[in-house]
């Protein structure tokens, strides 16, 4: 059974220290055949090459001398870590994608543990990690046979909370906090710095803190994280966790890849997927599996590009970030990411981000940009047990969500929807919502002030995927022109058609429909002006042909304004409002409550024609078929 300790003071270090000096340094210890020397009367162990040494008691030293061939090793089902002046050093993975570590060679001295610690398993696709960590916390509060408590530095640490201590590690796969079992625990005013590589961010193999299982509730105030290394993630909440993260800063860069990666999927992906048009190797937070919760408050999470905070393969969950900066610190990147079925809110956030505000991965996301409302953080308080006082409550401004992308708003790559309000400004360089072949369902309301500013001149581009389908494919643009599907309503809205809803706002842009195959756009506008061109269309990639070289030409197309095929665009304007047309634009339904306009700028006029034939533009209208305005 694991031990559990009730409590550890300041100075837990000694206190380890103190426990192994009872018995004679290197007596818990076996030489095998190949016999190494066993520690001097100074605290030593020296271990020659061809030797295998297993530790099987946690053993303090002033000094370890490795040679090259030799090995330090831990009984089975056990870990063995290394920290020196308390910092866990010396770890490495026995190859790339191996799963165990081991002592690499070298001379170490100072103030050494060698901790013999219970494995942690973990399993993810079929493959099972043994994890260690500074803090295992359990139902029952620490599990110290499964802590490398040398790595818990200053601060106190009880079985209810962490306070005022640092975590430190240069060597791989090691955790900070891992906390599970439906354990209830805070973490206050700590720091963890990792540098060096993780193994795998779906289980938080090399995480700085971990929350996971049904049940456990973990809350992070005041935790500082700075981490650098291939999936070394800040903090990762799966499988059921309730995460609260106030107060607090992540900052995850990139490590360097083992120089014989190949790219694997699943337990064995530590990169992006080029196909998603950004490269990385480190998320800087992740939500992970069914039903789990991660609020994050008044907080900064940065990635250096893949992805700063991220939710995959979840299933009935909720990520949440009020009043926090989120921020890709490279040219690339995501600031969040919906997969699967998740409820996504970014409230009253300052988002800097490198390719995609958001990317919508999967079917079932709802995501939500908006204010930080007293009265909507009030309702997020309750709804997900926050815990936040009345004060903490007060003292959170209301403010409103801006976003800053050097590429592209929202792209979806799974069906999902998207609302927009309160005074959310969406600035982006390149088109504002990227559509690639999936339901995407846009509902943005400007009454308080919502805007959208696309920095190419496109708000909506509905297009065919351009992911190859695996990180060896290629894409090839099609030449040829569509063939018409006869069975498909292009002047219909159909329940897996992209439909955008805009209300009381004013629009600068264009919008394009360039499917190939049966999908509709559908426009309504409410209380809203929009000026340019919407249409059907062909897109173009500036190349033809994209391979992993190329992978940041993804999503890039030009259009030209096309006649319907079975890219249907239905357009519905209500409530007063008005379309001036800027270009020739190509729809299959067109409707107009009579107090609506289609217009042309000031010194053009705008012709319709339906189906070839010449047709008036009246208020309270309602065309289909093959229409085409024209601006002269």
């Amino acid at each position: 059974m694991a031990a559990r300790s009730k409590g550890y003071e300041p100075s837990m270090r000694d206190r380890v220290r103190a426990l192994v000096a009872l018995a004679t340094v290197g007596a818990g210890s076996a030489a095998l055949p190949g016999t190494a020397r066993a520690a001097d009367a100074g605290g030593a162990i020296t271990v020659g090459a061809g030797e295998t040494y297993v530790v099987d008691a946690t053993t303090a030293l002033a000094s370890l001398t490795l040679a090259e061939g030799g090995t330090l090793a831990a009984p089975d089902g056990y870990g063995l870590t290394l920290t020196v002046d308390g910092v866990e050093t010396g770890s490495v993975l026995t190859a790339t994608l191996a799963t165990d570590t081991t002592i690499a060679p070298g001379t170490y001295t100072g103030d050494l543990v060698l901790t013999v610690a219970e494995q942690n398993p973990a399993t993810f696709a079929g493959v099972t990690f043994p994890l260690r960590q500074a803090l295992y916390v359990g139902a029952d509060g620490i599990v110290a046979a499964r802590s490398v408590t040398s790595a818990l530095v200053g601060g106190t640490v009880t079985d209810a909370a962490a306070d005022g201590v640092s975590v430190t590690s240069t060597g791989e796969a090691f955790d900070g906090c891992y906390v599970a079992e439906g354990a209830s625990y805070a973490i206050t005013d700590t720091a963890i710095g990792f540098t060096g590589n993780g193994r795998c961010d779906f289980v938080g193999d090399g995480a700085a803190v971990v929350g996971t299982g049904s049940g456990t509730r973990l809350v992070l105030d005041g935790v500082t994280v700075t981490n650098k290394g291939v999936v070394r993630s800040g903090l990762v909440a799966e499988d059921g966790a309730d995460v609260v993260v106030k107060n607090s800063a992540i900052q995850c860069l990139n490590g360097t890849l083992p120089a014989d990666y190949v790219f694997g999927g699943g337990a064995n992906m530590l990169v992006v997927p080029w196909r998603l048009g950004i490269s990385g190797n480190v998320r800087a937070t992740n939500v992970i599996g069914t039903g789990t919760r991660a609020t994050y408050l008044n907080s900064t999470i940065a990635s250096e590009t893949w992805g700063a905070f991220s939710t995959d393969s979840v299933s009935g969950a909720q990520a949440t970030a009020v009043n926090c900066a989120i921020s890709n610190l490279g040219d690339e990147g995501y600031g969040t990411f919906a997969d699967g079925d998740v409820t996504e809110r970014i409230l009253g956030c300052t988002l800097d981000v490198g390719t995609y505000a958001t990317v919508v991965g999967a079917s079932n996301s709802t995501l939500y940009y908006g204010d930080s409302t007293r009265a909507d953080v009030a309702q997020l308080n309750t709804d997900l047990e926050l815990g936040l006082t009345e004060a903490e409550l007060a003292a959170l401004p209301e403010q409103s969500t801006t976003v800053t992308s050097r590429q592209f708003g929202v792209m979806w790559h799974g069906a999902g929807t998207l609302h927009i309000s309160g005074g959310t400004l969406l600035t982006t360089a390149a088109t504002t919502f990227l559509d690639k072949a999936v339901r995407a369902t846009i509902t943005v309301d400007g009454s308080q002030g919502a805007a959208l500013t696309p920095g190419n001149g496109v708000v909506l581009q509905v297009m065919e995927t351009d992911n190859p389908g695996s990180n060896d494919g290629v894409y090839t643009e099609p030449t040829d022109d569509p063939a018409k599907d006869g069975t498909w309503d292009v002047s219909t809205a159909h329940d897996t058609d992209t439909a955008a809803a805009f209300t009381a706002i004013a629009l600068t842009g264009d919008f394009y429909n360039a499917m190939r195959t049966g999908r509709n756009m559908v426009l309504g506008f409410d209380a809203s002006a929009v000026t340019g061109v919407l249409s059907a269309s062909a897109s173009r990639h500036a190349i033809d042909t994209i391979t992993a070289a190329e992978y940041a030409q993804l999503g890039h197309v030009t259009n030209t304004a096309r006649p319907v095929v079975n890219n249907g665009v239905l357009v519905t304007l209500t409530a007063g409002s008005a379309w001036t047309v800027t270009g020739t634009s190509y729809l299959s339904r067109l409707t107009l409550s009579a107090d609506s306009a289609v217009t042309a700028p000031a010194g053009s006029t705008v012709s319709m024609t339906v189906d070839g034939e010449p047709a008036a533009i009246e208020p309270g209208g309602d065309y289909s078929g093959a229409i085409t305005l024209t601006v002269t």
